[in-house]
């Protein structure tokens, strides 16, 4: 793919509500890496599992950021499959947070569904397979 192809397959993937989503996944990897690095640091033996999932959030906000700002059909395609993978994690964490909530002793990114993020995690991945999906088309 020619580099005027990569370009323009960026600013179809970042224009309009892309930009937004892009921000908001940086955000998110501002908080979750920021928050898990703290937590890990100081008081990890307190809740290991919380805070390396928070921390994988963050790695996987991270990656789709990148993907969105880089654009092209192969980012696309693989921010497409990271925004499917997080939301099954989401899912399955804030399933799992709301079942066994012993496992937990401190929440997660992806907590009760983002609960503690005002359920941004939940409606992120959902937004952005929406907007990816309509990007392939346009």
């Amino acid at each position: 793919m020619a580099a005027t192809e990569r370009r323009q397959d960026g600013k179809r993937l970042i224009g309009g509500p892309g930009i937004l989503l892009v921000w908001l996944y940086g955000v998110m990897v501002v908080g979750a890496v920021s928050r898990s690095a703290y937590q890990i640091a100081t008081e990890f033996d307190r809740a290991p599992l919380p805070y390396t999932l928070s921390a994988i959030a963050g790695v996987v906000y991270g990656f789709i950021t990148y993907t969105l700002v880089r654009g092209g059909e192969t980012a696309r395609r693989a921010a497409l499959v990271c925004c499917a993978a997080e939301l099954v994690g989401v899912l399955a964490v804030g399933t799992w947070t709301l079942v066994e909530p012993s496992a937990f002793p401190d929440a997660t990114v992806w907590s009760d569904f983002g609960m503690g993020y005002l359920f941004i995690p939940v409606l992120l991945p959902l937004s952005a397979l929406f907007w990816l999906r309509r990007a392939r088309t346009a």
